[in-house]
């Protein structure tokens, strides 16, 4: 008598399948439907192509969740390590990256495999008086994470141009309404801009570390060794990896891989992974090293001269000038006005996800954007002080990581929910031990600032 196959607890139950296949499944738009059949041939085998034709579909979603690595905040934070301890804390940038890899692959194969994004998952799953508490507390963390970005594209203004800080926060949400209307012509178009802004970021930090040049010795040295001097770098160094991972970019990154390329094929779904994994390899490679950049023209630049109280970003812009010429200070202030408007439109896109995800209400997408733009200019219109604001925003982030973090590692660990991409044990114990240190740095660098440490 023969046995009937026993099922397969690794692959989809008949739940995932009917989402991915139902109404969840967006419609392509015209601009979109050249990349998704494009995929579709790779994944079905049928592409002749060599591999950086057939892996070009696939690029894009890490590239705009990449954003948040390099992001004004990072300025702030890189350049003041840099100024105070020179190189020495550059391998926190390279651990921080490496951990940052980890998390957003995992919110890009939890959208690839449910179907769904994060906020979705926990309004399903959870029950609905923490649904509506995560929900606030991420909306909060959506405007503080707007906050940061509209006030670091409005002091590039500033500096380029020397348009007062609210009216740069007024260009910054015209110019985000305008890259954001992308959507509407499909993923591709608005993946395109956010990668060129990108772009615009690593090749301006190019030109600084060129301008700089730094002790390549040392970077080596200080990029794989742990060091710390004294109590204030290690406060510095929590600073820099607690705050690398943003609870915002989680949400955002599992929205959008969810049916980008739409498939309910096992081996399909195996292998769009494979390709997203190399899509978060290079974006978040790049964002670090853009990371690295900004510390290492602060350590070569200011380290150097004694300037070990370079705390903010118009200190930098204002000493590069006299120590490496007019070009340096210009090109520093490009790349701070492209890191503004790019990570304002990704803060934007994310507060949208956020809002549909955990309430799934439809809301008119220009009253979205508005809800979440309104408040950080709001602030910038009350005169705060750019710097302390930037870091009262990064608090209030610290606040939120672990309603991010911690449910990404619960679902990305149950079959039910990821089928065939359910993690591996060892993948479960890395991503919770990564997961329990950054919010345990998270919650060290809020009592040290509290406590006034």
């Amino acid at each position: 008598m023969t046995m009937p196959p026993k099922p397969d607890s690794r692959q989809p139950s008949k739940a995932v399948l009917k989402r991915r296949s139902g109404a969840a499944v967006p419609v392509v738009k015209p601009g979109d439907v050249t990349t998704v059949n494009s995929a579709h041939l790779v994944l079905e085998g049928k592409s002749r192509k060599g591999f950086l034709p057939r892996l070009l579909p696939f690029l894009g979603p890490a590239f705009v969740a990449c954003v948040a690595y390099i992001d004004p905040g990072n300025f702030a934070t890189n350049i003041q390590g840099g100024a105070e301890f020179g190189y020495m804390l550059l391998w926190v940038i390279v651990s921080s990256n490496l951990m940052a890899m980890l998390i957003q692959a995992l919110s890009a194969k939890l959208g690839i495999a449910s179907g769904r994004n994060l906020a979705e998952l926990c309004r399903e799953r959870f029950p609905r008086p923490v649904t509506l508490a995560m929900w606030v507390l991420m909306e909060v963390v959506a405007m503080a994470t707007d906050l940061a970005e509209f006030l670091g594209a409005a002091v590039g203004f500033q500096l380029l141009f020397h348009i007062p800080l609210l009216a740069g926060a007024l260009l910054t949400a015209i110019t985000t309404f305008i890259i954001l209307a992308l959507e509407q012509r499909g993923f591709r178009s608005l993946e395109a801009v956010i990668t060129a802004l990108v772009g615009v970021i690593a090749v301006s930090y190019l030109v600084e570390t060129i301008l700089d040049r730094p002790a390549w010795g040392l970077v080596a040295y200080h990029a794989v060794v742990p060091m710390f001097s004294g109590k204030e770098s290690v406060l510095l160094a929590t600073g820099i990896l607690g705050a690398t991972v943003m609870p915002h970019v989680i949400f955002l990154h599992s929205a959008l891989t969810q049916n980008r390329i739409p498939t309910t094929n096992a081996r399909q779904l195996k292998q769009l992974f494979r390709f997203e994994l190399i899509d978060v390899t290079i974006a978040m490679g790049l964002a670090g090293l853009v990371n690295a950049a900004m510390l290492i023209m602060a350590a070569s630049t200011f380290f150097t001269q004694g300037l070990t109280h370079i705390a903010s970003i118009e200190e930098a812009y204002r000493t590069l000038t006299p120590l490496l010429g007019s070009a340096a200070s210009v090109v520093f202030a490009i790349s701070l006005l492209a890191s503004g408007l790019s990570s304002s439109a990704v803060g934007t896109m994310a507060g949208q996800v956020i809002m549909q995800g955990f309430i799934h209400r439809q809301i008119p997408i220009w009253i979205r954007r508005a809800v979440t733009m309104a408040p950080p200019i709001f602030v910038i219109a009350l005169g705060l002080d750019p710097t302390r604001t930037l870091v009262i925003s990064q608090v209030v982030l610290s606040f939120g990581l672990p309603f991010a973090i911690i449910p990404l590692v619960l679902f990305t660990r149950r079959a039910d929910i990821m089928g065939p991409l359910v993690n591996r044990r060892i993948t479960t114990i890395i991503a919770s031990i990564v997961a329990a240190l950054i919010v345990a740095l998270n919650m060290y660098l809020l009592v040290q600032i509290f406590s006034g440490g």
